[in-house]
């Protein structure tokens, strides 16, 4: 058996042979072209058909489709906190304590909350603040604040980020130096680690790095001075603080009348924390779906209808040539690609 190659020109010539309604189906879809070609100037190149979906630029179907995940996550989460502040709300209100149902809750909306990076697609960091990249965990040291920092005569800092000589930092400071240019020297120093700096308004030092590098980085943050701001000698451990999340359900207690009632404080207040975050999201989602509408090309319809009908009629014909066709058209068509289009609508 023989399989006829397929030429690079319109990918349909080698079936005219073996079936005369393909043959057919050819000859209307070169006239379609020849029309196309017509409709864009007898003086002027003709315009290649532009293919719509391949125009929405990958930047802006991941804005969307990072947009929808962390709407799906705070959507769940909100339904899960309603629910639990239901059932406390009862509890409290009947002081019945012993069917387990609240504290069922309060597991799944944990489970739900620790999953939170990978269900949201890395777009939600531990406050739920919003961003395409990669979700950043904040941190502050012990000592790195403007008032140990700007005082003192002139010093080296290495400051370890990583572990090994690879990772280790160094930041200049001198006498007469301004915040602005203190932090401005840790954020330089310590960026190509992948960690930002600025300052809180209580004058320290705040650090940012990808959230999924921080239990290594917070293990091996270290310092070596000149003995002046810092120790000299080997590196000296920092102690490095997380910010703390917006929420902490493994705090939640529903031991006793008392546990439940500072619980439903706290549900409540994560529940306005979510909702918040969720109505900041949608906009987000908006915004994207505004840029969609604007970049998205204008598909020339010149001749369309009858294109359309040309590949329906292939279609219809048993045998590898129309597979053929079928499948060349469908290929870079996937199932996230056209959820995410339909929800622009």
């Amino acid at each position: 058996m023989e399989i006829a190659q397929r030429p690079s020109t319109s990918g349909l010539a080698s079936r005219a042979t073996a079936n005369p309604g393909v043959a057919q189906a050819e000859s209307a879809l070169a006239d379609s072209g020849a029309a196309l070609e017509q409709a864009a100037g007898a003086n002027a190149a003709p315009a290649p058909l532009r293919r719509g979906l391949s125009k929405i630029d990958a930047p802006l179907q991941n804005d969307v489709s990072g947009a929808q995940q962390a709407i799906d996550f705070l959507e769940q989460s909100a339904a899960q906190l309603r629910a639990l502040k239901t059932d406390l709300a009862a509890k409290l209100a009947t002081r019945q304590m012993r069917d387990g149902q609240v504290e069922q809750r309060v597991r799944q909306f944990t489970d739900t909350w620790r999953n939170r990076t990978q269900a949201s697609g890395g777009t939600l960091d531990a406050q739920l603040n919003y961003s395409t990249e990669p979700s950043t965990q904040r941190f502050t040291v012990r000592g790195m604040t403007l008032a140990n920092l700007r005082n003192g005569a002139r010093e080296t800092l290495a400051v370890s980020v990583g572990g090994g000589t690879a990772g280790l930092r160094s930041v200049h400071l001198t006498p007469g130096l301004s915040d602005a240019e203190i932090v401005a020297r840790f954020d330089q120093a310590m960026a190509p680690a992948g960690v930002r700096v600025s300052v809180n308004k209580d004058g320290e030092l705040v650090f940012s790095a990808p959230e999924s590098n921080w239990p290594a980085l917070r293990e091996s943050l270290a310092v070596q001075g000149g003995g002046i701001r810092f120790p000299a000698g080997q590196l000296n451990r920092l102690k490095a603080e997380a910010e703390a999340p917006a929420v902490v359900p493994e705090g939640w207690g529903t031991s006793d009348i008392e546990a439940m009632r500072a619980t439903l404080q706290q549900v409540t207040q994560a529940l306005a924390h979510v909702e918040a975050a969720l109505a900041k999201v949608r906009q987000e989602l908006a915004m994207a779906a505004q840029r969609a509408k604007i970049d998205l090309p204008e598909i020339e319809v010149a001749g369309m209808g009858q294109m359309a009908e040309v590949f329906a009629n292939v279609a219809n014909e048993p045998g590898y040539g129309a597979l053929v066709s079928l499948t060349s058209a469908l290929v870079g068509i996937n199932r996230d690609r056209v959820v995410s289009l339909l929800r622009l609508s």
